[in-house]
């Protein structure tokens, strides 16, 4: 079952400026964090991936990093395509970092409480178990200017 989330908190999450990075990125055209990617990319929100096995190469034009601290621009969302478990890891690579994102978006199905709970703590906003692509189709949110 999804999360409840307000449309006002969702959209204020999707106007968050600078990229949003996609932890978990696959290259098969057949996975969902794939064809998000390109969605996101199409919709003009500026997007990377992460994925060490795919690090230095290009999916849709925009770059794959290794990880989180790979990403030279200010992350403003960091989606993760990553199951429960595994999504505390990258919340709390993602709370390490030296500017942490402005929000931590779970995909579809993933949820992590203690993570949710940790990033709460320290001011970032917390989507789980949504789809970023649905989300941006249903509220017709725009890239932020």
């Amino acid at each position: 079952m999804s999360e409840a989330y307000s449309d006002a908190f969702l959209r204020d999450v999707l106007a968050s400026p600078g990229v949003i990075t996609l932890v978990g990125l696959s290259n098969n055209p057949a996975r969902d964090s794939h064809a998000v990617f390109l969605d996101l990319l199409a919709r003009g929100f500026p997007a990377v991936g992460v994925n060490p096995g795919l690090a230095g190469k290009e999916i849709g034009g925009a770059p794959v990093y290794a990880r989180l601290a790979d990403v030279p621009s200010p992350i403003a969302i960091v989606d993760v395509f990553r199951n429960s478990e595994a999504a505390g890891e990258t919340v709390d690579e993602a709370l390490a970092l030296p500017a942490p994102p402005r929000a931590i978006w779970l995909q579809l199905g993933v949820t992590n409480a203690p993570a949710a709970a940790r990033a709460q703590a320290r001011g970032v906003m917390m989507v789980m178990d949504r789809c970023i692509k649905v989300e941006i189709r249903r509220l017709g949110a725009q890239p932020p200017a």
